[in-house]
Parts: structure tokens; sequence; C-alpha cells
């Protein structure tokens, strides 16, 4: 099959190959697919350079995640050969080629009224913001929302999910046309953080106040204003580190005022408890399908053009989500 693969740990706009290699071996407990789309993540990036909590052992194809019909069903799993599917695939066969595995136990079946493009678009960010906001962050209508780089896959979520649920919410993010784009998705107010005092300016907003629920998936540096933005007895929300610095805070200050730092691994629930998973994607699914929300694609790019748009995505050159599609 045709397949993007990291011969070697490295920048993957550098260091893949793009080759025929073969199928992956189906396991117990595995389903092969037909692969219609694979969405882009900054953590796909972060694997191949061997800098993710998961770590790979080069060869392999990356793309954690991956959507398409089933080809092929391990005994022991319950799917039917040319049922449409979307969930995480299984090393080394990830979702930049032809086909790939996935994890049986963790997929989600989806209707032909799903549109591949956007369920994969929409299973890592949604499900990451539903988590973030809903399981983990306790989100109540009427609260105040700082969503950070918010023209971003997860931070375009969040700022969706969060615009539903009946918040007011602040959106963040580097460059006027971004902040156009936070504009389209509904925000209340948008801070270009490149040419605006971040701080200052939503401290203006909330009269002093600062915001109930901080949504961080970009670390570093900015970290440091979101703790001082938030509020009394509010939440930050820790969902990455997409600036690639590792913040440290000062227990002293989450003292004093009360504040509640959360940390948001969505992937760690597939091992500890994977019930919620089933409210996650039961509500987005129908949500999606209701037309309620709106996965934000960037564009769509077949074999030749995934390295420069992973690159593209690393550099943040991108809005929302990039998907691949081998067709």
């Amino acid at each position: 099959m045709k397949a993007w693969q990291m011969p070697e740990l490295g920048d993957p706009w550098e260091k893949m190959t793009l080759s025929e290699v073969a199928t992956p071996d189906l396991a117990e407990g595995m389903v092969r697919i037909a692969v219609e789309a694979t969405d882009l993540n900054f953590a796909d990036i972060l694997q191949c350079q061997g800098n993710y909590q998961v770590k790979l052992a080069p060869p392999f194809v990356p793309g954690m995640g991956a959507a398409g019909r089933v080809l092929e069903v391990a005994s022991d799993i319950d799917l039917e050969v040319g049922q449409r599917v979307v969930g995480p695939t299984v090393a080394p066969g990830g979702g930049y080629a032809e086909q790939a595995l996935l994890l049986g136990e963790q997929v989600t079946k989806l209707s032909d009224a799903v549109d591949p493009l956007k369920a994969v678009a929409l299973h890592v960010t949604y499900g990451t913001a539903w988590f973030g906001l809903h399981h983990r962050g306790r989100l109540q209508p009427g609260e105040t929302v700082l969503v950070l780089a918010a023209a971003g896959g997860v931070g375009a979520a969040a700022l969706e999910l969060a615009k539903l649920h009946g918040c007011w919410v602040v959106a963040a993010a580097g460059s006027e046309q971004k902040c156009q784009v936070c504009r389209q998705l509904g925000a209340d107010e948008v801070v270009d953080y490149d040419s605006e005092d971040l701080y200052e300016r939503v401290m203006s907003l909330t009269q002093g106040r600062g915001v109930d629920v901080i949504y961080d998936p970009v670390g570093g540096r900015y970290f440091d204003i979101a703790r001082r933005l938030v509020a009394w007895e509010g939440r930050i929300l820790v969902i990455g580190f997409a600036s690639g610095d590792i913040p440290n805070a000062p227990m002293n200050h989450a003292l004093v005022k009360n504040y509640t730092i959360v940390g948001v691994h969505m992937g760690g629930y597939r091992q500890k408890d994977p019930s919620p998973f089933n409210a996650c994607y039961g509500t987005l699914y129908e949500m999606l399908i209701d037309d309620q929300i709106h996965p934000l694609i960037d564009r769509v790019v077949g074999f030749e053009n995934l390295p420069q748009a992973l690159k593209d995505l690393s550099e943040r050159r991108s809005k929302g989500r990039i998907v691949f599609t081998p067709t």
C-alpha cells in the first residue's frame, strides 16, 4: 500500500518517505480500514520527533486517528466489513496511508450521514474540548471563558462548544486573519495577542475580574498570563503545550486566588476509564448531524502535499484542522 513512513525520528516534513509499504498485520483487538480521511495533529509532529509521551520506534506510519470503511476485523471485535468508523490508529499502521489499523474497542461507528472529513476534523479537537470543558472543567452556563489559540483546531472547537453552552467567550489568536475566523465562529470578544496586550485587554473587558475558565492549549509564556487572568475560584484547563515550552506554576498564586489547575489528557481515559467516550462522542456526532457544530477545516491535502501541510501546522500557518485524504 502507499504510505508516508518515518524511517527515523525527526521533523516529518524532512524525514518522511513516500513509498509502497507492506500492509500491517491485523492482530487481536484491531480493525483494518480503507482510509478516507486522517486529521493532522500537532501531537503527530511531536511523536515523529520523539517528543510525545507515547514513544514509537521507527519505522512507523504517522497519523494518530483515521476514518474509513472497515476492510477486515479481528475475531474478538464486533464490527462488520463495510461499516464506516473513526478512531485511534495502532502503530505501525497510522493514518497517513491508504490503509490503517484502528483499535477495535475504541472506534466510533459513523452513519453515512456523517462526512468522513468532518468526522476526523471533529474527533480529536471536539473530543478534547468536550473533555476539557465539560468532563474536567465542569463548565456552567453563564460563565466567562478565555480560549487561547482560538483559531486552531482544539481552540476553535472549545470556542464553539462554550458558546453553545451559554457562556461568554473571549477568543485570543495571533493575527487579524485568525481573529476574523474567531469572530465568524461566534466569539463575544476577540484579542489579537500579536498586536494587543492580552492581560490588559481581558482585564478591561471583565472590569478587572478576570475569567472563570481558561482553555490553554499553548502553554509557555501564555500560561503565566493566563494564571493572572483567572478569576477567584476559576479553573485553568491545561490542554497542551503548542508553544513548545512547558510552564511552571507558582503554587502560592493558586492558593491566594483559590483557582484550580486542571490537567486534560483525553487519551489517558482510554486506559484508565473509557466510559466517558460514549457520552462524549454520542453527544458530538448528534450535534454534527443536527448542524449545531461546524468543524473548521483549513484545507484538504493528498499524499504529495502532506509534508508541507505538517510544516505549516508546526509554524502555526493553519486555521482549524488540516485533513489528509489518500484519494
